[in-house]
């Protein structure tokens, strides 16, 4: 008899478990039917604090800051080239003293190259009168004579500036002096002896005038030394005028040529 009740008792709590799993299922359907579906959440906006992204697109160049940091380029502060034309008065000296008065008027004009905004090389090329002293034709026994000297003049130049208005420059180098002369006539007498005047002339043979008075006439090639310095101010941007004081020196074959030219121009 009490087997019988629990074996009746097992199968009623087994059919019971099976209706409540049953009941349990069907009422999980009906609510997720009836519930609506939840939309996604909406996408984040990116932090405030977040990095941009440093690489560059494709299709954009680069900025300088994603570059990094580049060298400024240097302004140039001077000219490649500069030219300058004056023209003054020169002032004798040595053994040309004795024979060519001061005073003579000259010509200059040059052109350098800059390597920088302190050193260039400048070339130049001058005219200067030499007149002759009156004590000079006496020797000469000539009324009157032409006497002048062209040069050419080849210097390292160092470029100073003090403020933006006033500078200089200073230059030395070498030099090469063509000296030429005329007599307007003369009545010394040709194989004569020569004087101081006609062996500094250059146109003395074995101490003797020649024959064919060829003394009448004289001209010579010297190669020499140069420099001088000079005070400059400028007066436009790129251009500015200047004083010069030079001394050129010249010689061959024991003559020599000295002089000071002094010379007011312009460069640009």
């Amino acid at each position: 008899m009490s087997r019988k009740f629990a074996r009746v008792s097992a199968f009623r709590v087994a059919r019971g478990l099976i209706s409540w799993t049953i009941l349990a299922g069907a009422a999980t359907v009906v609510h997720a039917q009836q519930t609506p579906a939840q939309p996604p959440p909406p996408a984040q906006p990116p932090s405030a604090q977040q990095q941009p992204d440093t690489q560059p697109s494709s299709g954009q160049e680069a900025s300088p800051e994603e570059i990094g940091p580049t060298r400024k380029p240097k302004i140039k502060d001077y000219k490649n080239w500069t030219f300058n034309l004056g023209g003054g008065a020169s002032l004798t000296n040595g053994a040309t003293r004795n024979f060519v008065r001061g005073g003579g008027g000259i010509a200059a004009a040059g052109v350098a190259r800059n390597f920088s905004k302190y050193l260039g090389l400048r070339f130049d090329f001058q005219f200067d009168n030499l007149p002759l002293r009156t004590s000079a034709l006496e020797q000469a026994q000539a009324p009157g004579a032409t006497s002048q000297v062209y040069s050419f003049t080849f210097d390292p130049i160092l470029n100073l500036h003090v403020t933006k208005l006033w500078g200089g420059y200073v230059l030395a180098g070498a030099s090469f002096l063509h000296r030429s002369g005329k007599l307007n006539s003369s009545t010394a007498i040709p194989g004569s002896a020569c004087n101081a005047f006609f062996t500094w002339w250059g146109n003395c043979f074995n101490a003797s005038l020649p024959v064919n008075r060829s003394f009448l006439s004289a001209s010579q090639n010297e190669f020499g030394a140069n420099f001088g310095a000079a005070v400059t101010r400028k007066i436009r941007p790129n251009v500015e005028i200047y004083g010069e004081f030079r001394y050129l020196h010249g010689k061959h074959s024991g003559i020599t040529t000295d002089f000071r030219p002094i010379t007011i121009g312009v460069r640009w």
